[in-house]
């Protein structure tokens, strides 16, 4: 009788470390679905903006204006389609908004000044604007 009431408690013992290590691994597991959830939120309109602003504003710089003038119309689509685009929660809604406008309106004055003739040296400060106002979305308007 005493082997048996050794075996139960022994079982006991088992059966209480198996419910606690499926309860710590069900822990585990939501907090790990939890967190991803907590990673910053994708905006695929803003990449898309990226990668044009990329595309054009880098050979700009260098001197080569060929890109941004084939592309400006490009720009001031995707500022157009990131301008109406959602907002993440993690970036300040107002500041945004407002940045993102100055950027559709910045993009439009390169597409102009490039529509229009303008010379080489303005449309590198135009496009460099355009950049700066762009890299303000993506550190000023984020929320801390």
């Amino acid at each position: 009788m005493f082997v048996i009431q050794k075996n139960t408690k022994i079982n006991k013992i088992i059966k209480m470390k198996k419910i606690n290590l499926l309860f710590f691994a069900l822990i585990a597991f939501v907090g790990t679905g939890f967190a991803q959830t907590q990673k910053a939120a994708v905006w695929p309109e803003l990449k898309a903006f990226h990668t044009v602003m990329a595309a054009t504003f880098h050979p700009a710089e260098e001197g080569d204006f060929a890109p941004l003038k084939e592309k400006a119309p490009e720009l001031y689509r995707a500022s157009k389609v990131l301008y109406a685009s959602e907002i993440p929660s993690n970036y300040k809604p107002e500041e945004t908004k407002k940045t993102l406008e100055a950027l559709m309106i910045q993009c439009h004055d390169v597409w102009a000044h490039i529509d229009q003739k303008g010379s080489d040296e303005k449309l590198k400060t135009l496009i460099t604007d355009a950049h700066e106002i762009f890299h303000k979305v993506m550190g000023e308007c984020k929320k801390d």
